[in-house]
């Protein structure tokens, strides 16, 4: 029978003998793969490691070790150099990524707008030629005497 996990502090210890195993079993390929803006991915990390995400942010040994491994990563040039930035120059880049992506639906939207427009506008030439033969149609069987009351 497989041994159970009793208390939260061998769960802990569990995970972090996970993740060191884990951290030995990847390449620098596998972590640059990985790399998400700068850092690798915690999603990621915890779902090869089958355990919660929370574990990534919450287990301050799991915690360390992934600094340290993304320290390592950085002095061997698999991760890009870390940028420390203010929060007020976070907010301010997150807010950029906001207009740019606001600026960028408003651009598709203005596109199909103007597909629609064109499309319509061909519609509305069509329709009036139509109307114009109909017209002269109706017109000359006016005058012959031929129209249907």
């Amino acid at each position: 029978m497989k041994n159970q996990i009793v208390s939260g502090a061998q769960a802990a210890e569990e995970n972090v003998r996970i993740f060191v195993a884990w951290i030995a079993a990847k390449t620098d390929a596998d972590f640059r793969a990985m790399a998400v803006r700068g850092v690798l991915s915690r999603t990621e990390i915890a779902k090869e490691c089958g355990f919660a995400r929370s574990v990534v942010n919450q287990n301050p040994r799991v915690r360390e070790a992934l600094s340290s491994l993304e320290a390592a990563l950085r002095a061997r040039g698999v991760l890009p150099a870390a940028v420390d930035r203010t929060l007020e120059e976070v907010s301010i880049a997150v807010a950029a990524d906001r207009r740019s992506a606001q600026q960028m639906l408003e651009a598709e939207r203005l596109r199909r707008l103007e597909q629609e427009n064109a499309g319509l506008r061909a519609e509305v030439a069509e329709l009036k030629r139509q109307l114009n033969k109909y017209t002269a149609l109706r017109d000359a069987l006016a005058e012959t005497g031929r129209l249907p009351r």
